[in-house]
């Protein structure tokens, strides 16, 4: 039964990270496939290079929420374990605080699986950054605002998103680890993947930054007329 409850919550934050909010705001609202335009990816940064500022700051914030709901779905699932368990509510104690954070990174995972290979979009996502952002902020608000700071910092130097994604990423673990001193196993092996996964999800991006074909997009900075 402790096994059949993971899975059902893990598989419930799969089907959260897989509504394709990028192709979603494009079809209803203007009529497009985000997927056939600008780099063909059903992200946030995609929206904002073909669609503007509007539509890609909403797909941003539903992408985000996906992750941060997806982690917060331990809190749910503290709830019900016991009541399907016929445990006692009153004296249940809850996860250790271990196993807790396991179960986060867990749940916050999938639904980042489900934002890369989305059921409801023939398995054709985006590159999870957002979702992966939304995450980060559910397990350490302080880790999310550095790695958002060096986004922001990069983004506004280089006018590369691609770029700020990639040193946000490749930041993440080393706010975890040295900074903020995290040591269990669940921490250390997810921040290490999630710079490992924004490097591989923008692969192309990289090849086209090293071949000066890259598009600029400062989120930020307003464009001179």
């Amino acid at each position: 039964m402790d096994i059949l409850i993971v899975f059902v919550f893990a598989f419930f934050a799969y089907l959260v990270g897989s509504v394709p909010n990028a192709i979603w705001v494009g079809r209803k609202y203007f009529g497009i496939d985000v997927r056939e335009h600008g780099s063909g990816n059903a992200g946030a940064t995609n929206v904002f290079r073909v669609l503007g500022k509007g539509p890609g700051t909403v797909v941003l914030l539903l992408d985000i929420l996906k992750g941060f709901f997806a982690v917060c779905l331990v809190d749910l699932m503290s709830y019900v374990w016991p009541r399907v368990q016929g445990l006692d509510v009153a004296t249940w104690q809850g996860f250790h605080e271990l196993d807790y954070r396991m179960f986060a990174v867990i749940f916050g995972v999938m639904s980042v699986i489900g934002h890369l290979l989305p059921v409801f979009a023939g398995f054709k996502g985006g590159k999870g950054v957002a979702t992966l952002f939304g995450m980060i902020i559910a397990l350490n608000p302080a880790v999310a605002g550095l790695g958002l700071l060096v986004f922001v910092v990069v983004n506004v130097i280089t006018g590369y998103v691609s770029l700020g994604s990639l040193f946000a990423g490749l930041s993440i673990p080393v706010f975890f680890i040295e900074v903020f001193g995290y040591r269990d196993g669940s921490i250390v092996i997810f921040s290490c993947a999630v710079a490992l996964l924004v490097v591989f999800t923008h692969r192309k991006n990289i090849k086209r930054l090293l071949a000066g074909e890259e598009t600029k997009s400062r989120i930020l900075v307003k464009k001179q007329k």
